[in-house]
């Protein structure tokens, strides 16, 4: 018999998924013993999975319930296969990026913060803040009270699934977007994808930058000083993939700088120490990632695992296959 390990803090409505001829082991975040499974569905949190594994024994398979892998592939060692939840969190990662954009162009957290003072006299800062990060000292009559997103000029930097969901939202606004993938193709749409080596040629052009591509040895420090001078004055950089795509030093220098703004909801290190200088920065919106995070992920994402179960039971291929065992 199968015997598929799970996070036990799952709700029992999301196991029933699984088919009823497979062993299901609840595993704490603290196993004492070693446990024997085949099928290992790790905790989200990297540090839960690295505290649980050494107690693991007989595991060929391991299905993430994220898109992201990274810290599982050097766990785990050569043997075992490897596969990821991609088109889980499609949609909760996209509306986030697309809500932390217009959350910046609004001046959302600005006037968050009047409302907590009652003041909305203070409003008018909002059009000196446009003129500082635009270097625009042109008058404005009636003031600037926030931006907009149509016409503007979108860099995508990731053109997976979610980079594609990211699209589609975006098209709405009636933006201008240029699509940026490992190498150079054609989308779906007819749309041309660029390469990643045509990066720094299509930066200055870019308004928005959203970051949505996997953490790799070629995309760790992808977006340091150098890419982050090449944009233009007052340009948005959002990241809503891994920490380390960018240089956490070059981005903080940069912020001070006022040449750039930011929305983050991913930083290295992650989580982000009290001290750390990034909780300080100004023009930067941060949140814990949290992007995937939503009541319809953990049913699509252990949909996945349970589909996955199934092909193992009836001899198919598994799919989203990271790295297969050896």
């Amino acid at each position: 018999m199968l015997r598929v390990g799970y996070p036990n803090h799952l709700a029992p409505e999301l196991l029933a998924q699984f088919p009823p001829e497979v062993e299901m082991v609840p595993i704490t975040s603290r196993p004492e013993e070693q446990i024997e499974i085949d099928f290992w569905i790790p905790p989200p949190a990297p540090q839960l999975g690295q505290r649980v594994w050494p107690f693991l024994r007989g595991v060929k398979t391991v299905q993430s319930l994220m898109a992201g892998t990274e810290w599982i592939l050097p766990l785990v060692g050569p043997e075992v296969t490897v596969c990821n939840a991609a088109g889980a969190h499609n949609i909760s990662t996209a509306e986030w990026t697309v809500t932390a954009i217009l959350s910046v162009l609004k001046y959302i957290p600005f006037y968050a913060g009047l409302q907590l003072h009652a003041d909305w006299k203070g409003r008018a800062a909002a059009s000196d803040h446009y003129a500082a990060i635009h270097k625009d000292d042109r008058p404005q009559f009636p003031p600037v009270l926030q931006e907009e997103l149509h016409g503007k000029r979108v860099l995508l930097v990731g053109y997976g699934e979610i980079g594609k969901t990211i699209e589609g939202l975006l098209t709405a606004f009636g933006v201008h977007l240029t699509r940026v993938a490992r190498s150079a193709r054609t989308a779906a749409n007819g749309a041309p994808v660029h390469a990643i080596s045509e990066l720094d040629a299509l930066l200055p052009e870019a308004e928005i930058l959203v970051l949505i591509l996997p953490l790799t040895p070629d995309s760790h420090g992808l977006i340091g000083e150098r890419q982050l001078a090449l944009l233009p004055q007052g340009a948005l950089v959002v990241n809503a993939a891994r920490g380390p795509i960018v240089v956490t030093g070059d981005l903080v220098a940069a912020l001070h700088s006022g040449r750039i703004r930011a929305a983050v909801d991913v930083t290295d290190p992650e989580p982000l120490p009290p001290e750390h200088p990034l909780w300080q920065c100004p023009n930067l919106l941060l949140t814990p990632h949290v992007a995937g995070s939503t009541p319809e992920f953990s049913p699509r994402s252990v949909r996945i695992a349970a589909d996955q179960v199934r092909r193992l039971l009836a001899g198919q291929p598994l799919v989203n296959v990271v790295k297969a065992g050896q």
